[in-house]
């Protein structure tokens, strides 16, 4: 088990660092939004699987030829009260800073729930205070704002999109449908749960940089396929006003107007995009993103390259566990 935990603690960097960097700069993405989506989430649990396996490896390598094994030995100690010689300070340190970091990781990802549950009940509460059904949109809630407003809240079946009469007095009834269509399959993806894992990496790991550029990556990603579903019953040109206006809180009357989404109404910061309330809304970088995407369509990847992607995501999933448990593969 010595070399798996190199291996691992080797994985764990990787992963860690240059990988989420080299994947937030690349271009692709914006090609196959899905496919970079998968690979953002393989690199999250790869690297934080990889992360407590390399220490929980190396604390218990004493006792066992793999994970299995030396945890039976670790269990037997601690069951057993069976002598601990083989185990020196290291070893415990690594055991009980594994232990620990496992427990930050699901302690945070609870506590990241209960968060956004409590946020989400709050900002319900207000809807209904605030707030009237739209007259011709199932599960839609208008509020009263002039700035142009468009989110959803998830909450199964109380999932709800909620728009600002500012919003609706600017859009044609294509460009309305759009935004409708966009947030329905925020919804009906399942994006928000995304941005809670997400947003719980961030929180348990703040002195990560990459974790902040994972958490802007996915919700940018989670934007452009949004994006897609609304093609499919949109044309291209609708689309894009409709992002406009709801980016810049103005008609894109000017030619300069869809290059610049910086004119947003800094009193309403759920103008800037649409998103739930965890707080991963499409800032005015991800509008001018999405815009250029649909401005200047590039090819889609090739089904060779979305191959590969997916078989690098597949293989940051299968390779830890293979470590974790049979090192000898290796060795």
């Amino acid at each position: 088990m010595f070399w798996a935990s190199y291996l691992l603690a080797a994985l764990a960097i990787i992963l860690a660092w240059p990988a989420p960097i080299a994947l937030s700069r690349a271009s692709w993405p914006a090609r196959a939004p899905f496919t970079a989506m998968v690979l953002w989430q393989s690199i999250a649990l790869g690297g934080g699987l990889s992360m407590i396996g390399a220490m929980l490896v190396w604390g218990l390598e004493p006792l066992g030829d793999n994970l299995v094994s030396a945890s039976a030995g670790f269990l037997r100690i601690l069951v057993s009260d069976e002598p601990a010689a083989s185990l020196g300070v290291v070893h415990v340190f690594a055991i009980s800073a594994a232990t620990l970091l496992f427990g930050h990781l699901v302690f945070t990802l609870i506590l990241t729930f209960i968060r956004i549950r409590r946020q989400r009940s709050r900002h319900r509460d207000m809807l209904t205070l605030l707030s009237s059904p739209a007259a011709d949109q199932p599960a839609t809630l208008v509020i009263s704002h002039p700035a142009p407003v468009a989110y959803c809240l998830p909450g199964g079946a109380r999932s709800v999109t909620v728009m600002s009469d500012g919003l609706m007095d600017l859009l044609t009834r294509a460009e309305l449908d759009a935004v409708l269509t966009h947030e329905s399959a925020h919804l009906h993806q399942r994006h928000h749960l995304l941005l809670w894992a997400f947003a719980a990496w961030r929180s348990a790991l703040p002195w990560l940089p990459t974790s902040l550029l994972a958490q802007r990556a996915v919700s940018e990603l989670i934007e452009m396929l949004a994006d897609d579903e609304a093609l499919r019953h949109v044309d291209e040109p609708t689309l894009v006003r409709a992002i406009a206006i709801v980016g810049s809180g103005a008609l894109p009357d000017q030619p300069d107007t869809l290059d610049d989404p910086l004119a947003e109404d800094a009193g309403a910061p759920a103008a800037r995009g649409t998103t739930d309330v965890t707080g991963g809304t499409a800032d005015a970088r991800s509008t001018a993103h999405r815009l250029q995407r649909l401005l200047t369509p590039l090819p889609p990847l090739s089904r060779v390259q979305q191959g590969l992607a997916l078989s690098v995501a597949g293989l940051l999933l299968i390779v830890p566990p293979a470590l974790l448990v049979a090192p000898e593969l290796i060795g």
